[in-house]
């Protein structure tokens, strides 16, 4: 039987796409029809920055999400990290102590990157607005992974001398984040359970693919 169907065609950008600031031109962009931008998608382990009137999305199980943007300026961005499960001790702190721990440099290089790249284009740290996204309790295991990691940002806020202005942290589901790095405006969707079970064994292959890369000696942080 013949299929007269037609196939979908890709909606053409209503604006052209701008410049991507140097260094993430590795960052998958694509003109979204729903918010009207052009939006950089994210994975977990990446971080996007942008001078121009951008979405930047994500999908958060365990994960955290941090939005930063100084609205002076007008610059903005978000990253999307994990602290790995297998770090944390039985006391449940350890992943906080020292400088050399692993699972704290995931976190902290996160959150480093994002801010030095931010500040590089100009951006006042005394002007920043952060708001916080994700970190529910997606995977199946003693150890709550969104739990410890919301610990870590809000940890990490307090001795940069930095605030949260918003967040929506916790809870049990995933959640589809859409920032809009120019104004400051957060789209939060709670997705499905079908959906979240996706999410988590996503979040459990990464953290295994995290554990065997300690293993080898190959690890290279968020590159």
């Amino acid at each position: 039987m013949t299929s007269h169907l037609t196939p979908r065609r890709a909606v053409p950008a209503q604006n052209p796409q701008p410049p991507v600031v140097a260094g993430f031109d590795n960052v998958h962009r694509f003109w979204d029809t729903s918010t009207g931008h052009w939006n950089a998608k994210i994975l977990p382990g990446e971080y996007y920055v942008t001078r121009s009137d951008e979405v930047i999305s994500t999908v958060l199980g365990s994960c955290i999400s941090a939005c930063i943007r100084d609205p002076a300026l007008g610059v903005g961005g978000m990253n999307h990290f994990m602290l790995p499960e297998e770090r944390a001790s039985s006391n449940g702190n350890r992943w906080l102590e020292g400088e050399t721990n692993l699972a704290t440099r995931y976190g902290s290089y996160a959150m480093e990157s994002l801010i030095n790249s931010l500040m590089k284009l100009g951006a006042r740290r005394e002007r920043f607005e952060i708001k916080l996204f994700g970190a529910g309790r997606m995977l199946a295991s003693t150890m709550d992974v969104g739990a410890r990691n919301i610990s870590f940002v809000r940890a990490y806020l307090k001795t940069e001398s930095l605030h949260a202005v918003a967040e929506d942290l916790g809870d049990v589901y995933p959640r589809r984040i859409a920032y809009f790095a120019a104004t400051g405006k957060v789209r939060v969707r709670r997705l499905k359970p079908l959906e979240a079970t996706a999410i988590a064994e996503r979040e459990r292959t990464y953290l295994n693919s995290i554990g065997s890369a300690e293993k080898d000696g190959a690890i290279e942080l968020f590159t």
